[in-house]
């Protein structure tokens, strides 16, 4: 696999996937250090050296970004309004957003044919997330998929499934600038990788509103379908969300429920907390 990060950084979603695991048994009882790097099988100084490596903050406070209520709590501290949004998911706060140049989405025609005369190259990264498949055309990322909780063969098969009649071809040297970029640790020119739509019409409206919502906040499938002129079509946004192509980058993780469950997420709801807890930590801590 292709490493766009240090080879420290391979071992953190599967430290957060077994923190996860370990804090859900725990039924809310904050665990120190000793008892959860004991319970994950790691001494409590690796496990504070790869938290603090990753998200910059101690077990102990990351915690309370893991708990099965966070996403409640992020609903009523950090909920934000489509309406009122307006740019604010593409400035400061929303520091993923400022990884690209642009975004363009393909015409209704172009999708219609199932990729037919598109070609997608792709290849296989290392991310804070598990095993992560980039893919792309000339024109930007059309695709990033989790494979910690679904396998290799399947993300690769749901993907190529979106755009049946594309050629695909292994390039993971040409996808390297933008895979680094889109996991946070490229710099300068390689900080930077624009996106490709590939989607039908109402799915690029709904991933476009998505792309609103800053980083370390969080909306609603309602709240979608009323910033998108369809307020009736909660189900319809619900569907569009988990079709999205571009996981973490077109950030569908950031969409709950109105009751502050945290929904479905196409790659796994272990992936979608520890996106969510990650973005908070960082968020608190660049406050």
């Amino acid at each position: 696999m292709s490493d766009p990060e240090t080879a420290d950084d391979r071992y953190h979603y599967g430290v957060i996937r077994r923190a996860i695991e370990e804090i859900d048994a725990a039924g809310g009882t904050p665990l120190p250090l000793d008892d959860l790097a004991g319970r994950i099988g790691m001494s409590p100084a690796h496990l504070q050296r790869t938290f603090s490596a990753w998200v910059g903050v101690s077990p102990k406070r990351y915690q309370q970004y893991l708990t099965l209520d966070h996403a409640k709590a992020l609903l009523a501290d950090r909920f934000t309004t489509l309406e009122a949004a307006g740019e604010l998911g593409l400035s400061g706060s929303g520091r993923l957003h400022d990884l690209f140049v642009t975004w363009e989405a393909m015409s209704p025609g172009e999708f219609a044919r199932k990729g037919a005369g598109l070609t997608i190259r792709w290849g296989w990264f290392d991310s804070p997330f598990g095993p992560a498949l980039v893919m792309g055309t000339d024109k930007g990322i059309c695709g990033i998929a989790f494979a910690a909780e679904t396998g290799t063969d399947a993300a690769m098969a749901d993907m190529v499934a979106r755009w049946p009649k594309a050629r695909y071809v292994e390039d993971p040297t040409r996808l390297r600038p933008w895979a680094v970029a889109a996991f946070g640790a490229g710099d300068g020119d390689l900080a930077r990788a624009p996106l490709y739509l590939i989607g039908a019409p109402f799915q690029i409206k709904v991933w476009e509103a998505l792309l609103r919502v800053p980083s370390g906040h969080v909306t609603t499938y309602s709240e979608i379908a009323e910033a998108i002129g369809s307020p009736r079509a909660v189900r319809a946004v619900g569907t569009a969300v988990g079709r999205n192509p571009v996981s973490w980058l077109i950030p569908c993780h950031r969409a709950l429920r109105k009751s502050g469950g945290l929904g479905g997420y196409h790659w796994g709801l272990p992936v979608k907390r520890a996106m969510l807890a990650q973005e908070a930590a960082l968020l608190e801590q660049a406050g």
